[in-house]
């Protein structure tokens, strides 16, 4: 049974509400957590980014909200760069066939905004309706960086936080090796 330490996104009353950034650092407070979180313009893309990477070392991520026909949800982090091919994705998870969520999927499911998804949205599914599935290689990395609910801020967190993070709001993550699952080339 998950305690009120568990669920920050919920009123006195018990009625569910999303997350705000203050909530999540306050959650990794709870958890001695450290992290650094670096104000900017508001980014929607990876490419609207990547002038961030000279202020921001470490691992950074891209996210996909996926879904399948059956309504099974899937939050993906990978490292920004990965290339996926959504088919091999697919069988990798044994998951039928993947399609992104829509935008009102994902705020019901993450509370976020299309270009603010993170691994940190977790915070926001408490009873584990989406499943967390992490890059292998960002393993590689000792610090990732990622948007803290909001896409005009970035997050650097140790690795192994984001692990012990996700964990406790009870997602463990599912780490797969993206490297299989690239698209194939072509020509």
């Amino acid at each position: 049974m998950k305690d009120s330490t568990d669920t920050p996104h919920t009123d006195a009353g018990g009625t569910r509400r999303m997350a705000t950034p203050e909530d999540l650092y306050a959650r990794f407070e709870a958890l001695g957590i450290t992290v650094t979180t670096h104000e900017h313009e508001p980014v929607f893309t990876v490419a609207e980014s990547r002038h961030l990477r000279g202020l921001l070392p470490g691992g950074h991520v891209k996210n996909l909200y996926l879904r399948n026909k059956k309504g099974r949800q899937w939050l993906v982090t990978c490292e920004e760069e990965r290339a996926v091919d959504l088919k091999k994705l697919a069988k990798a998870l044994d998951a039928g066939r993947l399609s992104f969520g829509s935008a009102e999927r994902l705020r019901a499911a993450l509370g976020v905004e299309p270009g603010s998804v993170t691994p940190f949205a977790v915070i926001n599914d408490p009873e584990g309706e989406v499943t967390f599935v992490l890059d292998r290689h960002l393993m590689d990395f000792d610090v990732i960086n990622a948007h803290p609910l909001v896409n005009d801020r970035t997050t650097a967190i140790a690795r192994d936080d984001l692990l012990a993070f996700v964990a406790a709001c009870g997602h463990p993550p599912h780490i797969l090796d993206l490297d299989p699952l690239a698209p194939d080339a072509e020509g």
